[in-house]
């Protein structure tokens, strides 16, 4: 006999960000939740370490466990500062899609080929389209 979980019944078919959202809110409703913010961020903080660890030791399986745990403590953070993560990312897409469009229309007002550039020269680009964009 298996003991019933408060995790039961939430869909393996969600979207993966909704599904971890769930899965928190289920598990805080028993308690299982740090009840302020500054652990929530020393996990995140924690979580970045073990994801340079993994990628330093080679380890493909562990990289991605940990890239995964730094999503999920990132939609704990989403969820702790009561925002919906689906939305914070789209968001994130829209302002990147904005900087890069423009990116690429400072590279081509300047001449210059984005696939044959350096990454510092490129960096300027997109620097200069945030300081263009400000706040966009």
């Amino acid at each position: 006999l298996r003991q019933q979980s408060v995790l039961d019944d939430i869909s393996t078919s969600l979207p993966a960000l909704p599904r971890a959202h769930k899965l928190q809110k289920r598990a805080a409703s028993v308690g299982f939740d740090w009840k302020s913010l500054p652990p929530v961020l020393d996990n995140l903080d924690a979580e970045m370490v073990e994801l340079r660890e993994a990628i330093a030791s080679g380890d493909e399986q562990a990289t991605v466990d940990e890239l995964g745990d730094l999503f999920f403590s990132c939609v704990n953070l989403a969820r702790h500062l009561k925002q919906d993560s689906e939305q914070a990312l789209r968001q994130a897409n829209a302002k990147f899609e904005r900087r890069f469009r423009r990116v690429e229309e400072l590279a081509l007002s300047a001449g210059i080929d984005m696939q044959q550039a350096e990454e510092q020269q490129l960096d300027q680009l997109w620097q200069q389209a945030k300081r263009q964009l400000h706040g966009s």
